[in-house]
């Protein structure tokens, strides 16, 4: 029984403890692991067939778009739905999409059908995978809150986050490596492999009976969500700040350009420098199970943006690999900080009957926020040139930062506890 005034050793594995959430971990792992070898070859394929800056910029758009749009009915729908059936279904969408860019983006198909035709299927089917998505992230939120219990969220939002970022550091290199050598066919086929391991690791999940059962109309329902968040001071800020921070700071959809033509490391090397950043953030988010950040949580959360900001400017400025290597893992570093500040927000202040329809809020200020930052980064290129846009977008999200901290003074010094107090 936990006493207000005892302090117990925390077990960093204690989420882990759980079968059930191996497989979730699983699950996430390998269904990232392709995701993010599929978008280092996708932006870095268009961009070798276009040689156009604004054309990676429409890769985003093109999965936020239905992300977004899609979002708040995907949370209505994961509420109200048995979470393991929704997620076989996402996963074989995402199977299907991936399968049609495997067959256009062969050297076979390359004889036969012109460019003109194969980039834009290539962005319908990345539509389809944010259609997907739109389902994904409030069905994988309240699924995680069914398997462990609710004293262990902090601990599994760690490794939850942790997973996607091992994933995200093993996907792109591997992805950028097979590309490199063996050509975009092979890249795609291991792609395939790993989401259909995904689909596996659904099956050694229970299933779990819905948490809401609607009573009214879908928009009234949606609507409670939407309320839910923005009358929470704490997770509406918490939002806000990542959404323009990321909106200004999506340089990282500039690295093909980056890796291409200005450091000359081709392919091989933008896998790397995909996996810097992430490298960054897992090493990162594994001190966290032992050192939390969610002692000041606001204080933190702006240092957290400000030194992802200015990590951003230097990767920009720099001339060396190596350099950019390093500015690539600080910057992963403090955002990996942001993202175990956030998630720990919303497993802790969500109901369990609304955690679909709060996911859903979340993922259109946030879980967008990198596709929308990745058009942001392409339109400026295009009209700045590369180096600036990426500096630009770098110096705003420390403004937003800085308007940020005057603006919300009162939360510096109060705990995560406190903070929680002042909205009920």
């Amino acid at each position: 029984m936990d006493s207000p005034g005892i302090i117990e050793k925390p077990d960093p594995y204690a989420a882990l403890r759980y079968p059930e959430f191996r497989s979730y971990l699983g699950m996430r792992f390998f269904f990232t692991f392709a995701y993010q070898m599929q978008a280092v070859i996708i932006g870095f394929h268009i961009y070798h067939l276009t040689k156009d800056p604004l054309a990676l910029g429409l890769v985003g758009l093109c999965e936020a778009i239905p992300a977004i749009s899609i979002a708040l009915y995907g949370g209505y729908v994961a509420d109200k739905s048995e979470k393991r059936g929704l997620l076989l279904k996402v996963f074989a969408g995402v199977f299907l999409c991936s399968l049609i860019m495997l067959v256009i983006t062969t050297n076979r198909m390359h004889a036969y059908v012109p460019v003109s035709y194969i980039v834009p299927i290539m962005y319908l089917m990345v539509f389809g995978i944010g259609i997907a998505r739109g389902f994904f992230s409030p069905a994988t939120f309240s699924l995680m809150a069914q398997i462990v219990p609710k004293k262990l969220y902090p601990n599994s939002s760690t490794w939850n986050s942790s997973s996607w970022q091992a994933a995200s550091i093993l996907g792109p290199a591997t992805g950028g490596l097979i590309y490199g050598f063996y050509g975009i066919t092979a890249t795609y086929s291991v792609i395939l492999a790993f989401i259909a391991i995904a689909l596996v690791c659904i099956f050694f999940l229970k299933p779990h009976p819905p948490t809401y059962i609607p009573k009214e109309s879908i928009v009234k329902s949606l609507t409670e969500g939407v309320h839910f968040v923005f009358k929470n001071k704490m997770m509406l800020g918490a939002m806000s700040l990542d959404l323009f921070s990321v909106f200004f700071g999506g340089a990282v959809a500039l690295l093909p350009v980056f890796a291409n033509d200005i450091l000359k490391v081709g392919s091989e090397g933008l896998g790397f420098m995909r996996a810097a950043a992430s490298s960054g953030a897992v090493i990162t988010m594994l001190a966290m199970t032992r050192f939390s950040p969610m002692n000041k949580p606001w204080r933190n959360l702006l240092i957290a943006v400000t030194g992802f900001g200015t990590s951003i400017i230097c990767y920009g400025l720099s001339k060396n690999f190596y350099l950019t290597l390093l500015f690539l893992f600080m910057e992963g570093a403090f955002d990996s900080i942001s993202v175990i500040i956030r998630s720990t927000i919303m497993q802790l202040l969500t109901p369990d009957e609304m955690r679909g329809r709060v996911s859903a809020v979340n993922s259109m200020f946030i879980g967008s926020s990198n596709e929308i930052g990745a058009f942001e980064s392409g339109l400026t290129a295009k009209l700045m040139r590369t180096v600036p846009a990426v500096v630009f977008g770098g110096s705003m999200t420390i403004l937003v930062a800085g308007i940020t901290y005057l603006k919300t003074k009162s939360l510096m010094k109060l705990t995560l506890q406190e903070i929680n107090d002042q909205q009920t």
